[in-house]
């Protein structure tokens, strides 16, 4: 469903005063946004995909077995997965490095004290993370 004008005109305004108030935080979320997996991963993990895929081939083909399992298939298969998910997680790995960059460089608020550092695992969401920073961006 297409946005009203009166929409479009409070989204640029909204979007200027982004760019006007942090221009960097605004650069990196419209390129972060874009930014796909670069050429080279592409090919590294369709690479190691066609190497599991040959290795699965290859443990049904050839009597490398344990008892009655292929184990060249298994180790195959492993490689497959392994590398379907490296393909799917490529992009956002580096994104999200960028935001905890970000953090990092942005300077202290003025009377508040500094957020601790968080780990990857914490239990905090990923969306109240965004409004505590949205919350100190405007309280400054």
């Amino acid at each position: 469903m297409p946005l009203s004008e009166h929409e479009q005109r409070m989204l640029e305004q909204i979007e200027s005063a982004l760019y006007a108030e942090d221009p960097k935080f605004a650069s990196q979320v419209r390129t972060a946004s874009t930014r796909g997996a670069s050429p080279r991963r592409r090919l590294q993990v369709a690479a190691l995909f066609l190497l599991g895929l040959v290795l699965l081939i290859a443990g049904v083909a050839l009597p490398l077995t344990v008892g009655d399992f292929p184990i060249l298939s298994l180790v195959g298969f492993l490689v497959m997965f392994g590398a379907g998910l490296w393909g799917l997680a490529g992009g956002r790995r580096s994104a999200e490095g960028d935001d905890e960059q970000a953090a990092s460089d942005s300077p202290p608020s003025k009377g508040k004290p500094q957020a601790s550092g968080r780990k990857r695992g914490s239990s905090e969401s990923f969306s109240k993370r965004m409004e505590e920073r949205f919350r100190r961006r405007f309280e400054q």
